[in-house]
């Protein structure tokens, strides 16, 4: 019998592995033979065109995904990292295990190496206890005294119990200082639960810069007002201004003000609350004598905030450190006396503002060559135990505002701050 063409052609020979374009032509070109020379080169063409265009849309796509991602990476750039060893470093507390010991024997009434409270007999005698026009020492025997005595021991195991690391501590400061200050000022709401901040707050340093300008009024015309260390304002008015909301002090402070009758701390007045830090724990026995007969608030800062300030500063100064003297970390302690290391009573104001207030404005902070160190008295020295440009560096990355403050939580919003010089 004769073959067909198509025979002829091999097609009975033609295995599964024959291309599918061809078996569709020939399949095609079998049923229609008139169009096999037209139509197969039509559609080779239509099916290259449909290969092309889909490269060309893969290619469109792809490019405007890899677009998409570079233009997230822009606008999503993530800050600046803070230094891992750095934060190791400052985080460690050199004289943590001596400020153990000290508080342990101060509740044990062991004052031996506590200078003027050397015993827990002499203490008797720099406690008085205001009765009208007289003032009454409290004697060894005398109820008053224990009442200081036992008064004394509760305040500072809660403040060492209390004294650690907690970066959220910034968020709790508006409750634990804003609060009794309000009440005691009788302010609005103060009990309902609203813990608005301060709309504006100027913290007033005592920097010998202050002569240079009249930031009086300016300062005056801020909601809330914070100086530092008594600085006075009689004469400066015009330069520093004359409100006062809270007198900010170091325990020093209220150390020397224990021993006036009366323990008086107050230039600006009685009525101005006190809010202070403690650098020696022995200083909680001025402050329980003292805080008897305070009318207003007299406030210790929470330990948890101490500690936070404390590693701030320092990671600032161990930065400044590494960077302008290329010597290795563990050459920092003896370049700032370690142990005796600390930060300003002007830094811990400015942290203390951050917590309870929405903008903060700094004035008399810095220094020139040509100005004094403090705008009211004669001192042109600096202390050795605080690193100045360190909290310059500070206070210069809470302006830019964007950059991570070191141990401060990311939740914590630090708010707007301008230093006026």
């Amino acid at each position: 019998m004769p073959k067909s063409p198509e025979q002829k052609d091999g097609s009975e020979n033609q295995t599964p592995k024959s291309n599918f374009i061809d078996s569709f032509f020939t399949h095609f070109s079998t049923t229609k033979p008139k169009m096999k020379r037209t139509v197969r080169p039509f559609f080779i063409l239509l099916l290259l065109l449909v290969f092309i265009a889909t490269l060309t849309s893969r290619a469109i796509l792809r490019k405007g995904i890899l677009s998409i991602e570079l233009e997230a990476r822009v606008f999503t750039r993530d800050p600046p990292s803070l230094n891992a060893t750095l934060l190791h470093h400052a985080a460690v507390e050199i004289g943590e295990e001596k400020t153990r010991r000290e508080i342990q024997q101060l509740l044990d009434g062991n004052f031996a190496s506590q200078a003027r409270h050397r015993t827990f007999v002499s203490w008797r005698r720099f406690i008085h206890h205001d009765g009208g026009d007289k003032t009454y020492p409290a004697t060894l025997r005398s109820p008053l005294f224990y009442r200081y005595w036992i008064d004394f021991r509760r305040v500072l195991h809660d403040w060492a119990r209390k004294r650690r690391f907690q970066p959220g501590i910034m968020a709790e400061l508006t409750r634990s200082v804003k609060v009794p200050i309000d009440r005691y000022n009788k302010a609005v709401n103060v009990d309902s639960g609203d813990l608005k901040k301060y709309s504006s707050c100027a913290v007033v340093g005592n920097s010998g810069i202050l002569l240079n300008r009249n930031y009086g009024a300016l300062i005056d015309a801020h909601e809330f007002v914070i100086r530092l260390n008594n600085a006075r304002v009689d004469n400066y008015e015009s330069k520093v201004g004359k409100k006062t909301s809270i007198s900010f002090v170091n325990s020093n402070i209220l150390h020397l003000c224990a021993r006036r009758s009366g323990c008086f701390c107050h230039p600006y007045g009685a009525n101005v609350p006190i809010v202070m830090y403690i650098c020696q724990a022995v200083h909680f026995l001025d402050y329980t004598v003292c805080n008897a007969s305070h009318k207003s608030p007299l406030l210790v800062t929470d330990p948890r905030f101490d500690v936070l300030c404390s590693r701030v500063v320092k990671y600032y100064s161990l930065k400044r450190f590494v960077e302008e003297t290329g010597k290795g970390l563990e050459q920092w302690g003896s370049a700032h006396d370690g142990a005796l290391f600390h930060y300003s009573s002007g830094m811990q104001a400015v942290m203390l503002a951050l917590g309870v207030c929405e903008k903060v404005s700094l004035f008399g902070f810095g220094k020139s060559a040509a100005a004094k160190h403090h705008y009211h008295t004669n001192q042109k020295a600096e202390l050795h135990l605080h690193d100045y440009e360190a909290e310059y560096a500070f206070y210069r990355d809470l302006m830019e505002g964007d950059k991570p403050i070191p141990f401060v939580s990311e939740k914590f919003k630090i708010p707007p701050v301008v230093m006026y010089r």
